[in-house]
């Protein structure tokens, strides 16, 4: 349930409207429902999402196999720093 809905009113060209009923029959959904999913989605896309709320019910549920990687990933980032660091005064650009 939601906890403060605001009313909203906007008008639609008879096409979108058609769409629109069209959609929500398809899916099963008040027309309502539907309306709240797009601006939802469109909100998402011009706002951004974080990669962490689209995983956030996966993290931490799965179990790699592969002990202690969680621990290595500094060692593994100065690694990184150490060849980059090389490269740039060798002057080898190849990776």
């Amino acid at each position: 349930m939601r906890e403060h809905v605001m009313p909203r009113s906007f008008r639609l060209d008879p096409e979108l409207e058609r769409r629109l009923c069209e959609v929500a029959k398809r899916e099963g959904m008040p027309v309502s429902a539907v309306v709240r999913a797009a601006i939802e989605k469109h909100c998402d896309a011009v706002l951004g999402t974080s990669l962490l709320d689209l995983v956030a019910d996966y993290v931490g549920a799965f179990d790699s196999g592969v002990g202690g990687v969680a621990e290595r990933t500094g060692e593994a980032f100065k690694d990184l720093l150490v060849e980059r660091h090389r490269r740039e005064a060798t002057g080898d650009d190849a990776h």
